[in-house]
């Protein structure tokens, strides 16, 4: 596995606390991407694209698995991906907080994941990655 310290650094050379990974090719996930960025840059969250060959090495994962959702690193090295990886974000944000606590109800990880792959699927992108998920999910 690469280093997450060796290999990924922020645009002024210094080390993130993290890492939000993206699917660059997919409109709603870079409108997004583009919205967070400076609120995360703001807490040492970096963004980097799903497509970028580091990231599949760095988390081991494969590019159809590595494409199904967001994915976040964190320096600790832990990662997560899809509704985990939005509530791992939101206990660094403070406005975030409430979905932190929401995730904490009994049964509610689960619809929270299910609600993600939902919206994750219905999304508009037109990456041979998006296709193959639609196919995979059908």
């Amino acid at each position: 596995m690469i280093s997450l310290t060796s290999e990924y650094t922020d645009a002024k050379g210094r080390h993130a606390r993290g890492w939000l990974f993206f699917d660059a090719q997919c409109g709603f996930c870079l409108r997004i991407a583009r919205w967070v960025a400076p609120i995360l840059a703001r807490r040492g969250i970096g963004l980097a694209p799903l497509q970028d060959p580091r990231v599949g090495a760095l988390l081991g994962l494969p590019p159809a698995e590595l494409m199904r959702e967001m994915r976040v690193l964190m320096a600790d090295g832990t990662h997560s991906g899809g509704a985990d990886a939005a509530v791992a974000l939101a206990r660094v944000i403070w406005w975030g907080r409430p979905l932190v606590w929401l995730a904490k109800v009994p049964g509610m990880m689960p619809l929270l994941r299910h609600a993600y792959r939902w919206v994750a699927e219905k999304r508009n992108c037109g990456t041979e990655s998006c296709a193959a998920m639609a196919r995979t999910h059908s």
